[in-house]
């Protein structure tokens, strides 16, 4: 019995001084701002909602939600462009944030009517709306994306900024699919073109440039595992976004590895 009880107290005194020297767990001390287009707000995952369409399903709310920060700002909203990003989102957002995201510069290449010109149009007329988007990216993007993240860092001066890209939005083996192997082959081209640039001015801008094409590999619209959505008829905008699989398993991935 006396045995047992030194055993006792030796473990009891043991636990009780591993408990005294594990400090508490801090609260995050991060002010976290999601700023951008659809491609953060949640476009094309469930539970959208207001005019910009955010979701608790993009990667910005999941981050926040696993990661505790001391603040979230969901300043993301569908259909912006980086003089929306200039205008309203970095006047709301919080000068003392300590990590931002974003995704910008699809809308302002075009995204939305080129891809309505590659399912309605021949792929003669598709390929030639992409190049026109690229055009675009190479001459008059540059200085649109410089102003932009010149108004981040302006704002935030002691910010992580990780600017995210966009992913290729096809597979392009299966035959079974909207639109012809030659259009998804042309607006993948227009994809790569367009991270190419954002990648080029975010590391100019000193940001840290998170790439998820390798995440969303083998999972664009019309594969057999798509992580994104192909044409919906019920919401439209879902089109060509990323669903729910496509936000946790490769824009947050791709976030949080990147966010330090």
């Amino acid at each position: 019995m006396r045995t047992a009880h030194v055993l006792a107290t030796l473990v009891t005194s043991s636990v009780l001084s591993l408990a005294l020297a594990a400090p508490a767990q801090a609260a995050s001390t991060i002010d976290y701002v999601a700023l951008g287009d659809s491609y953060s707000s949640g476009v094309g995952a469930p539970g959208q909602s207001g005019s910009c369409g955010r979701s608790n399903y993009s990667y910005a709310p999941q981050w926040a939600d696993r990661n505790d920060p001391a603040s979230f700002q969901f300043l993301a909203c569908g259909g912006a462009v980086t003089d929306d990003v200039l205008n309203t989102q970095v006047p709301a957002m919080n000068s003392g944030a300590d990590l931002i995201s974003i995704t910008i510069g699809g809308n302002d290449a075009g995204f939305a009517p080129t891809v309505i010109t590659c399912l309605t149009s021949s792929d003669s007329a598709c390929a030639a709306k992409v190049n026109e988007g690229k055009a675009y990216v190479s001459t008059t993007l540059p200085g649109k994306l410089d102003a932009t993240y010149r108004a981040i860092r302006a704002k935030a001066p002691d910010a992580r900024v990780v600017v995210l890209g966009y992913p290729l939005l096809f597979g392009t083996t299966s035959l079974i699919c909207e639109m012809s192997i030659a259009k998804r082959r042309a607006l993948n081209s227009g994809a790569e073109t367009l991270d190419a640039m954002i990648k080029q001015r975010a590391e100019a801008a000193g940001f840290v440039w998170s790439d998820v094409r390798d995440e969303f590999s083998g999972h664009g619209a019309c594969t057999s595992r798509p992580w994104i959505n192909g044409l919906t008829i019920v919401p439209p905008q879902n089109s060509y976004h990323p669903n729910s699989a496509g936000y946790t398993n490769g824009y947050l991935p791709a976030f949080s590895g990147s966010a330090g």
